[in-house]
């Protein structure tokens, strides 16, 4: 067939709901933006008409007329690399990218790791490029969080914030009850010279694990305590710490799952046997703790729903709702670690 001759494939118009259903393009216009009066009839014919030649509506332009981008951000506080290492992340923005899906809301994604990215980031959400944003992985003293709140767009946080200062909503684990429930479980399992690893003291989920682990085992020796950064390679460099200073230590919780991977990786070198000599307890059940090995024992957050949640809060508040928090219990999930 020649080039001239193949049929074309035009996407349908307003213009053509408008010749389908026998009213003008205005009331058409006025029917799918949801402004203006329209007779019951006239709706009931657009609404068809818009089936029949399967016209979707120009994004766009239906932003220009609600005055709504239909868009939100991922601002995730880390650097870019960390968004690739840590499962935690693309699990938190796959899953919230689904849950907005079904307000027909697309998520971009936006990494403020460093000064110069948070001024655009936050550059961005004050010109009004998106409805709402979804602000991941905060840090105490960090100015982003006060940035975002003064340009008055609906944000949501997951994870506390660390200071509770400003009325601001987010949804979290319960961080502190994980932590005891994993170390009630290492002492059930005979160990009693429990150290620890934390996560950052500048992140809610830093203190509250470790507010856990001390509600669990009292106020310990400090050698019994080393801070992490959540990475692998953090939690290698503070389990050999930790083997240094306490070498008669038979578990470890470890605040987050890469981390303990990464104290794994320090006690094979040690020639420590898991979980004979040493139990390992974790925290997330991201994908990570299925792959250690052995297999993680851990504390699972449960994404889907802080997902589906923080989604809930934010098109609340986009719809003029006031902030609110909310904290989701955890569960423990034995592997072979302990």
């Amino acid at each position: 067939m020649a080039a001239a001759d193949r049929p074309t494939h035009r996407r349908p118009t307003i213009n053509d709901v408008a010749t389908a259903s026998g009213v003008s393009r205005g009331t058409v216009s006025r029917v799918l933006t949801g402004e203006g009066y329209v007779s019951k009839e006239s709706r009931a014919a657009v609404l068809k008409a818009v089936r029949t030649t399967g016209y979707v509506a120009n994004r766009h332009a239906r932003g220009l007329a609600t005055q709504r981008s239909q868009t939100v951000a991922f601002i995730l506080s880390e650097p870019q690399h960390r968004l690739f290492e840590d499962p935690n992340f693309g699990l938190l923005f796959r899953e919230c990218t689904r849950a907005l899906a079904a307000h027909d809301v697309m998520l971009v994604l936006t990494v403020a790791g460093d000064e110069s990215d948070r001024k655009r980031v936050s550059r961005f959400v004050a010109e009004g490029g998106v409805d709402g944003a979804l602000l991941v992985s905060t840090h105490a003293g960090s100015p982003l969080l006060d940035e975002l709140l003064g340009v008055d767009v609906p944000l949501v946080l997951s994870g506390k914030p660390t200071s509770l200062e400003h009325d601001v909503a987010y949804v979290a684990a319960d961080d502190r009850e994980g932590s005891r429930r994993m170390v009630r479980h290492l002492r059930s399992a005979g160990r009693e010279r429990i150290v620890t690893i934390t996560g950052p003291m500048d992140t809610s989920g830093g203190v509250d694990r470790l507010a856990g682990y001390r509600d669990v085992v009292g106020e310990p020796d400090p050698r019994w305590i080393a801070e992490g950064d959540y990475t692998r390679e953090g939690g290698r460099r503070a389990m050999t710490a930790l083997l240094a200073d306490r070498p008669d230590l038979d578990a470890v919780f470890v605040a987050s799952d890469l981390m303990a991977a990464g104290a794994l990786d320090a006690l094979e070198s040690a020639g420590r046997r898991v979980p004979e000599d040493v139990a390992v307890g974790g925290f997330d059940d991201s994908s990570v703790a299925a792959h250690c090995r052995p297999p993680l024992t851990t504390i699972q957050q449960p994404w889907a729903r802080i997902s589906r949640e923080m989604v809930r809060l934010l098109m609340g508040m986009i719809e003029g709702e006031s902030p609110a928090g909310m904290l989701l219990p955890t569960r423990l999930v034995e592997r072979d670690s302990v």
